[in-house]
């Protein structure tokens, strides 16, 4: 296995628990439960990183939030770039 190999697949997997916390924000919750805290723990995981694109890109409508979309692009986008610089 090479470097870019696992990089892809480490990306990739980040990219579909980004694209499952966001899935799970559209859930109602209760606290204490179990997908409460699954929740928690994929934002400890996925908010550092989505937080840098939440302060340049603003809601539109004041409501929806495209920065998850934003951020999954730019990180597809980075890895690619990389992958091809390496080969």
């Amino acid at each position: 296995m090479t470097f870019a190999y696992i990089l892809i697949r480490l990306v990739n997997f980040y990219s579909i628990i980004i694209v499952v916390y966001v899935l799970m924000s559209w859930i109602p919750m209760s606290e204490g439960g179990i997908l409460s805290s699954i929740y928690r723990f994929l934002g400890k995981i996925c908010d550092p990183y989505l937080n840098l694109f939440k302060k340049m890109v603003p809601p539109i409508g004041g409501m929806i939030d495209i920065s998850p979309i934003i951020a999954l692009l730019v990180l597809q986008f980075a890895t690619r770039l990389i992958v091809n610089f390496l080969l």
